[in-house]
This record gives C-alpha cells, sequence and structure tokens, in this order.
C-alpha cells in the first residue's frame, strides 16, 4: 500500500510541477475563490490565477476578466465536488464560445488522483502532506 501511496504523490507532485510551469508561461488559472489561490501558492504554483466566485461575480465576470487577458488559453481548476464539476463544464462551454481553449488537463488528472479524498483545490496542500507523512516523504 505504500508503494502506491508513494506512486500517487509522485504523480500529484509531477502534475503540480507542470502546473507551475504552464502558470509561469502566462496561462491564467481559474480557481474557485481565494483559498484555492493560496493554496495553489502554497504548493509554489505562481502566476496569473482568477477567483470565479466571491466578490459578487457572476459567470459572465469571470468569462470577461479571462477574456481582457488576452490569452488563448485557460486552465480550469475548480474543486473536484458536484458545483466544482457543473462550473467546469459551464466555464469550458463559455470559453470554447469565445475561442479560448479550456486546458482540463490538471483538474482532470489531480481529480483522478484524490479520488473522494479531496473534494476541493484547498484542501490538496494538507493532502499532499499528510501522503509525504504516510510514506515518510522528506522534502
Amino acid at each position: 500500500m505504500s508503494n502506491s501511496l508513494k506512486k500517487t504523490a509522485e504523480h500529484i507532485l509531477e502534475l503540480l510541477d507542470r502546473l507551475a510551469t504552464e502558470s509561469a508561461s502566462g496561462i491564467p488559472i481559474i480557481v474557485e475563490g481565494q483559498k484555492d489561490m493560496d493554496a495553489l501558492r502554497k504548493l509554489e504554483i505562481k502566476g496569473d490565477m482568477v477567483s470565479a466566485k466571491g466578490f459578487g461575480k457572476s459567470f459572465l465576470d469571470v468569462l470577461s476578466e479571462v477574456e481582457k487577458r488576452g490569452k488563448g488559453e485557460v486552465v480550469i481548476l475548480m474543486d473536484f465536488d458536484r458545483r466544482g464539476r457543473e462550473w467546469t463544464k459551464r466555464l469550458t462551454q463559455g470559453f470554447e464560445r469565445m475561442g479560448i481553449k479550456s486546458n482540463l488537463f490538471f483538474w482532470n488528472g489531480l481529480r483522478s488522483l484524490v479520488g473522494k479524498e479531496v473534494k476541493d483545490v484547498e484542501g490538496l496542500a494538507s493532502y499532499l502532506e499528510t501522503l509525504k507523512g504516510k510514506i515518510g516523504y522528506k522534502v
């Protein structure tokens, strides 16, 4: 079991490293809220992030905010629960209509790795720390 946990941790770290590279290249990351942004920053992902919820933002506000950035691609990294899946679908469709590619690679990858263990992006950092503790991983 420890070997499968180790592989899971390695895959998560690999995905987060690739996400950091994408973000550093200027591709915006769409997350649900400020806590999600804070969690990603804790995981060493720096770059342009857009909060989809809070501060009275509507769905159209989020689309407009991304459109103003003038990028042809956006990484969607909403939560892994039902609401997150719904928002991901809506955002993907909205961006598609605007000619902006929605990158779901990281969302799908992380969601498949964390399963039912983590329901939101903000829980990734603590989940990864717990996983590292279980397998004796040293940073």
